[in-house]
């Protein structure tokens, strides 16, 4: 059980000019199921006319509650401050039991059903005692919210910022951005430049994204920040542009989360669901593939690529490129095999995990030099797979050369010991 503020309830319904009527939060399986009470007081606004003698709550207003709670259910998937307002779209198969008067205490139970990007389903019960006195399946329909940008906050002109978009005090955003729907900027965050956001991105407080590079070759050419959508960017993270001798702009893709205090150089690519640890750094030009992650207070040399999967250990320095699916960790990093218990993490099948080690095998254990390996790889049918052949193209294909040194005995017992 979640208890829920009846403030936090209230922040999170949908009505421009709220008419609560929750009292309390009893029972909460986020995602699944609320239950809550309404105590039906005689001084109500809507017994004065309904009716007068005989006050009775009205069955609208028992829709309207079990509304106000569904909304709660859909809207915490967006966190504290949702993006999106509820709207009740259809009712059906509504029954009403019984009447609800004066000193009744409503018992209201909803259970979501479905939940959709912009549509949820969700079946209503109200209870007086045990007594069912209404029931309904609520359709609701879920649409971005007006756009929110604190007093304090200073948005230049020619800013686009997209529906449900909230701005935070004192954030400063530059007059070339666009942020899309349902992003939120933290606090004193800076958004400058050319700048592209995609939707539901985070940005906490004090982040810098979108600033100039910092590299003495860059003279004010234009140059742009591409982000996808659904990005975490903590506290003093800082993404920088790109520069026109790096092709002019830095990407990053889909759901990617920045710890606080990383950073990303300019002309730097990363892919979707990477995890860039605390402090860590990126130098420019740097490639990150999908899935890869960089522990805190790691740093990439310029020009380097990390492959899908990979995994960089805490404070450790990258000056080639990372393999991919492996585990490379320590100063002038080396590399210490398969990052098997990732990968299972990461949904890889025993047989595909199996075939990885084999070849790994061949690159690292073997008494082949990497080309001689490459071929015994590519001949040895019982290999045959996608990320195998990934993991072939990658090394054949590396411009600062792969990272295949292996650890000394002291490194491996120094990495054991942590």
């Amino acid at each position: 059980m979640s208890p829920i503020d009846i403030p936090v309830l209230l922040d999170r319904l949908c009505y421009r000019h709220p008419s609560l009527l929750v009292d309390a939060i009893a029972e909460h399986e986020p995602g699944k199921r609320l239950v809550a009470h309404k105590n039906v007081t005689v001084n109500e606004d809507f017994f004065q006319g309904h009716f007068p003698g005989t006050p009775l709550m009205p069955g609208v207003l028992m829709l309207e509650t079990l509304t106000q709670v569904a909304a709660v259910l859909v809207l915490e998937r967006e966190g504290p401050m949702p993006r999106s307002r509820i709207f009740l779209h259809g009712v059906n198969a509504a029954k009403f039991r019984r009447q609800v008067v004066p000193g009744d205490r409503l018992r209201l139970e909803v259970t979501l059903a479905r939940a959709r990007t912009s549509m949820a389903k969700a079946h209503g019960v109200a209870y007086v005692g045990d007594q069912v006195v209404a029931e309904a399946d609520l359709l609701l329909a879920l649409k971005p919210d007006g756009v929110r940008i604190h007093p304090s906050a200073v948005v230049m002109t020619g800013a686009e910022i997209g529906a449900g978009t909230l701005v935070g005090p004192n954030a400063v955003v530059g007059a070339q951005v666009r942020l899309g729907e349902g992003c939120r900027v933290g606090a004193s965050a800076v958004i400058d430049g050319r700048t592209d956001i995609g939707d539901g991105t985070e940005i906490f407080p004090f982040a810098s994204i979108g600033q100039i590079p910092q590299d003495l070759k860059f003279k004010g050419e234009d140059s742009s920040l591409v982000i996808g959508k659904r990005n975490i960017f903590r506290e003093f993270v800082t993404i920088h542009r790109g520069t026109r001798g790096g092709g002019g702009v830095t990407t990053i893709g889909d759901q990617n989360v920045f710890m606080a205090y990383a950073h990303v150089a300019h002309d730097c690519h990363i892919g979707n669901d990477t995890i860039i640890g605390h402090a860590a750094t990126l130098g420019g030009h740097v490639y990150v593939d999908d899935f890869a992650i960089i522990s805190a207070g790691s740093g990439v040399h310029q020009f380097c690529r990390v492959g899908q999967h990979a995994f960089i250990g805490g404070y450790s320095v990258v000056t080639k490129d990372a393999l991919p699916y492996a585990k490379s960790v320590g100063n002038r990093a080396r590399i210490y095999g398969l990052n098997t218990i990732g990968l299972i993490r990461r949904g890889f099948s025993q047989e595909v995990v199996g075939k990885l080690k084999r070849a790994f095998r061949y690159l690292l254990q073997s008494k082949l030099n990497t080309s001689r390996a490459l071929k015994q790889i590519e001949q040895d049918s019982t290999l045959t797979c996608v990320e195998v052949q990934y993991l072939v193209e990658f090394i054949r294909s590396s411009q600062r050369g792969p990272l295949l040194r292996r650890p000394t005995r002291r490194s491996e017992e120094m990495v054991t010991d942590e």
